[in-house]
């Protein structure tokens, strides 16, 4: 247990951002996972969601949830997989 009063805020400020950390990851992953979904049943469908997950994206990687880096490697990574001929 800290002893300093800073320290006693700065672990009430991080346990605050780890819950809204946690809420943002899951929400990302739920809308990706529902985009893959999405992706294997209906492309025209898929391709009007995919602005929904650029946007979390983006938003998550503004917020220093996840790295800049990691919101454009999983924004190409999608591409790839909604412009594919061959869906698996």
């Amino acid at each position: 247990m800290p002893r300093r009063r800073t320290s006693l805020k700065s672990n009430r400020v991080n346990k605050r951002k780890h819950t809204r950390n946690l809420k943002v990851k899951g929400q990302l992953k739920k809308t990706i996972k529902k985009f893959q979904e999405l992706l294997v049943k209906d492309t025209a469908e898929a391709k009007t969601f995919i602005t929904k997950v650029f946007s979390q994206l983006d938003k998550a990687a503004k917020k220093n949830i996840i790295h800049p880096a990691t919101a454009n490697r999983r924004k190409s990574r999608l591409m790839r997989r909604l412009n594919s001929p061959a869906k698996k």
